[in-house]
């Protein structure tokens, strides 16, 4: 397999359907990555995270630097093996994680100084630092670091932020490719910015096209922005960046989101949503997500969703499932996350086939039906 090759298979407007062919396997795109924060997909093996259909996973850089440490993972043979899982991995570069530590950062031009919000260790990422964490773990797809800013600030401060991402994205370029052999079997991907101002937006994707990722990123959206802000702001986002690369919509997200962002142009996603809400007893269903919490649901016989192959749906009813969230048993999360994460693949998959069939507007307005009523 080649280190990074993406093709585009077929397109309805702007929605696109691939492949990306890595040394570690295919990715089909529209694709949607499950999110494996502390080297897990929580409550899933990865053998069953594979079996829901999921080509690809994300590590999150700035869990893993914490605890175990990126030197230790390297030592135990790199991320795959330490997980089990022998598939391509992406890994996110910290940016988001300590964005968020605002209370606990200090950010110059070098990076940001931050203390651990698990003992309170003091640390400094940079984009080289970054790179070197990624290299250790052995991603197969890294992320350039970046300041991720929400978008409710002041523009000119929306502004430097972005022209600060975008200096730390050529230095994660040249630490990149410093790499040695990491460099030569992984790829690397930009990530533009700009909230939701269409001018910052062009800047950010000119200055990452003028560098060269293989591919981009569309971040600093899904931080509160909210559904309309974010697609009008993909209605323009995802066309600014390389027609040839695949586009990755970083932290999204609702089902519906995904439908919409594909209907943009938009390949590639990862959400910590379909887990977390596994764990607090929601489901995913073409019909709608269910809150099996509700009483309406202690004698239901049903199945979650009679479309769904997972075994939660093909051996278990909604009154069982009830039964298992009201009782606090971690049968309940194992359940529901793997029906969550089937789901979100399934979806992902009906996307994909209905822009090979030329029907994806059809598609989506009937999902929308639905799913939202």
């Amino acid at each position: 397999m080649p280190r990074f090759a993406f093709s585009i298979d077929a397109t309805d407007g702007k929605a696109r359907t691939g492949r990306i062919a890595m040394q570690r396997g295919e990715i089909r795109t529209p694709a949607f990555m499950p999110v494996g924060t502390a080297a897990t997909v929580k409550a899933m093996k990865p053998e069953a995270v594979r079996a829901t259909g999921a080509d690809i996973i994300l590590g999150n850089t700035y869990h893993l630097m914490l605890r175990p440490g990126a030197e230790r993972v390297a030592q135990l043979g790199g991320l795959h093996k330490f997980m089990n899982w022998p598939r391509p991995i992406l890994t996110d570069s910290g940016g988001y994680q300590v964005m968020s530590l605002s209370e606990l950062r200090k950010l110059t031009e070098q990076g940001v100084e931050f203390r651990s919000h698990i003992d309170g260790s003091k640390h400094m990422l940079s984009p080289e630092r970054s790179m070197e964490i990624q290299r250790l773990l052995g991603s197969d797809i890294v992320m350039a670091f970046d300041e991720c800013p929400r978008a409710d600030r002041p523009r000119d401060e929306i502004a430097a932020s972005m022209e600060l991402s975008m200096r730390w994205a050529q230095r994660s370029r040249d630490g990149f490719d410093a790499g040695g052999a990491h460099a030569e079997a992984a790829a690397l991907f930009g990530i533009q910015q700009g909230a939701l101002d269409a001018d910052l937006r062009r800047i950010s994707a000119e200055k990452l096209t003028e560098i060269g990722f293989d591919g981009y990123a569309i971040g600093g959206l899904a931080v509160g922005e909210g559904q309309e802000a974010m697609f009008a702001t993909l209605d323009f986002a995802p066309a600014m960046l390389p027609e040839n690369a695949p586009r990755y919509l970083m932290g999204v997200g609702k089902p519906d989101d995904l439908v919409g962002a594909v209907e943009r142009g938009v390949d590639m996603f990862d959400c910590v949503l379909p887990t977390r809400s596994g764990r607090n007893g929601q489901a995913f269903t073409w019909n709608g997500p269910l809150n099996l919490r509700n009483a309406r649901h202690a004698e239901d016989s049903d199945p979650l969703d009679d479309r769904c192959p997972c075994d939660a749906c093909g051996s278990y009813s909604r009154a069982y499932l009830h039964h298992l969230v009201k009782s606090g048993e971690m049968l309940s999360a194992m359940l529901l996350t793997e029906h969550n994460l089937t789901f979100y693949q399934q979806l992902m998959q009906a996307m994909r086939e209905a822009i090979a069939e030329g029907t994806f507007a059809a598609f989506a307005e009937q999902f929308r039906g639905d799913y939202l009523g």
